[in-house]
């Protein structure tokens, strides 16, 4: 199946710190890709990939699972690890519950994570009948496109498959338990409404995560998909500037590269 446009995979080769940004449940790059150009303008090296089952149909998500997501982002990190001497992880939503995974298993190999409304549970009151209604019930409405700013739309399906939907909660439940594994400096910025994702989410990971260096920001201005609604130059900055106090060369890469 062809890639829908704009959900193609991102990669910049910059400086010697890299950034992974991991986008959403039945999401794409489209909702990582400004940060992304932002972070590859300030002469950092950024890879998004397109996770396994999104960007094409919804129905091609039912064959893939949360194995497949996390191997394709555990995939990339390696290949920045090999690349560079700093790298960071960011993650919107269920790019959230990735990038928590990844700091988890990865320990000090991952400099610092930046996590916008971050997913841990899904509080869908049906959620717990996932594991029976995917075997009756293909799929559910979407989720995408949860944007406060006029005239913005995320590329993201119009429907959630309820296969995938089901691994998604085995998924959540794995990360909640290995929460206290992360002890990276920390960056959460989360919004006030959040249609998607409870914001009582964030708070648990906070509660959770046994990292000392944490910064919780709150968007006041947006909806779950932060990073393309107003509050997105803050967020963009605010994680520049998380790297650049925890990896000295970013300034002088940036500089460099004239960004």
């Amino acid at each position: 199946m062809p890639v829908l446009p704009g959900a193609e995979p991102f990669r910049h080769e910059g400086g010697e710190v890299g950034v992974l940004l991991c986008h959403g449940f039945t999401s794409t790059t489209q909702s990582m890709r400004p940060w992304a150009e932002y972070l590859a303008e300030q002469g950092l090296t950024v890879s998004v990939p397109l996770l396994p089952g999104h960007g094409t149909r919804w129905q091609d998500m039912q064959l893939t699972g949360w194995q497949d997501w996390y191997a394709e982002v555990d995939r990339a990190l390696r290949e920045l690890l090999d690349r560079c001497t700093k790298v960071f992880v960011f993650g919107l939503s269920m790019g959230g519950a990735l990038t928590l995974r990844l700091a988890a298993r990865h320990g000090d190999a991952v400099s610092g994570i930046v996590l916008v409304n971050p997913v841990n549970k899904i509080n869908d009151p049906m959620a717990f009948a996932l594991p029976v209604a995917q075997h009756f019930l293909r799929s559910t409405p979407g989720i995408a496109s949860d944007i406060a700013k006029p005239g913005v739309a995320e590329v993201g399906y119009t429907r959630v498959p309820t296969r995938a939907a089901a691994s998604l909660r085995q998924f959540l439940r794995l990360v909640d338990t290995e929460l206290p594994q992360v002890t990276q400096p920390v960056l959460l910025l989360h919004s006030v409404q959040d249609h998607v994702v409870n914001p009582a989410d964030s708070a648990r990971i906070l509660a959770r995560i046994s990292s000392t260096d944490v910064t919780e920001t709150l968007l006041e201005q947006s909806y779950h998909v932060a990073t393309l609604d107003h509050d997105a130059e803050r967020i963009f900055a605010d994680s520049f500037a998380f790297v650049g106090r925890l990896a000295e060369s970013v300034g002088r890469e940036g500089a460099a590269s004239g960004g």
